[in-house]
């Protein structure tokens, strides 16, 4: 197992600001999102980001990772502090770790809860073992009945109760369309298999919806940044708005403002009956970089004929 330096991956100081951090994977995400990106092993980068930031966005885990940080060098073999791997890692609690690697696994948690603790003398007849695990989605997946095909790991055990093995298992698991980020989804049957002709334990899926590299979510309706140049504020423009099904003509009127809202209906999340939250575009003031002495001139001599102070309550 090799350790991963999340720091290196998303490319920032390990002093970095949870807004730092989050820029970092925001930009990462859009260069290498499987949907849209051509780079070679897109796919593999982008889930390396998506658990880097994922580790280092909580104050808790970010905390844990640090404090094993110093005994691991990128891409080397990975030797932690005495006993931590018999502790479970430092995260313990049997927390799913979904598609993320096994060295994420080791630090935040076991794939799969014990048996119990493992004793003996169980009697026959026993039920199996449930299983619990998270199942990161795309919020795309979100909005149709799709199919996904998950794997995960389900505790083998003795005729006496005792843990064995463990043995991989996948599925095709489809994700009903309307589902929320931190829904939890029974899979009767699909756990670890009973004892002594008792029936198998369940499969309880927790999603959790993926970062998005374009879009936050606020319950069921999505957020989006839109840049602009200060004149297409000033003057009012139309831009062509990414949704999560494709893009629509937004109006800016004229006289719009850094940081207003502008709200487009049915086009963020779906829910249980059907219905689709909005889309709420907030415009953001881009400026160019420093021009020629000509471009210079012009903001001066707007700047003398607006006459206009944004002071002016301050």
């Amino acid at each position: 197992m090799d350790f991963k330096d999340y720091y290196k991956i998303l490319g920032v100081e390990p002093t970095a600001d949870d807004k730092t951090i989050k820029a970092a994977y925001r930009k990462l995400a859009r260069k290498y999102h499987p949907d849209v990106s051509k780079e070679k092993d897109a796919e593999e980068k982008f889930k390396d980001a998506s658990e880097a930031y994922e580790a280092l966005k909580s104050a808790d885990k970010r905390a844990e990772y640090d404090d094993l940080r110093k005994y691991g060098q990128h891409g080397q073999p990975f030797q932690g502090p005495p006993g931590w791997q018999s502790r479970g890692g430092f995260g313990g609690g049997g927390q799913d770790t979904g598609d993320f690697s096994d060295f994420f696994s080791s630090i935040f948690g076991n794939r799969g809860p014990g048996f119990g603790g493992g004793q003996s003398g169980r009697s026959a007849g026993r039920r199996g073992q449930d299983v619990e695990m998270e199942l990161p989605i795309f919020l795309e997946e979100s909005l149709a009945n799709e199919s996904k095909k998950i794997s995960f790991q389900v505790p083998q055990y003795n005729a006496a109760g005792q843990h064995v093995s463990n043995t991989t298992k996948s599925l095709n698991v489809k994700i009903p369309a309307g589902v929320t980020d931190g829904e939890r989804i029974r899979l009767k049957g699909q756990g670890a298999p009973g004892i002594g002709g008792g029936a198998s334990g369940d499969l309880y899926l927790t999603i959790r919806f993926a970062p998005h590299p374009k879009f936050d979510v606020e319950g069921q309706d999505l957020i989006i940044t839109l840049p602009l140049a200060p004149w297409e504020l000033a003057l009012g423009t139309e831009v062509a708005v990414p949704t999560l099904t494709g893009k629509i003509n937004l109006k800016v009127p004229a006289g719009s403002q850094n940081g207003q809202r502008m709200r487009a209906k049915g086009h963020g999340l779906l829910n249980k009956a059907g219905e689709r939250g909005n889309l709420f575009v907030q415009l953001k003031a881009v400026m160019p970089k420093s021009g020629d002495e000509e471009v210079k001139a012009l903001w001066q001599e707007l700047a003398n004929k607006a006459a206009f102070n944004p002071r002016e309550h301050f």
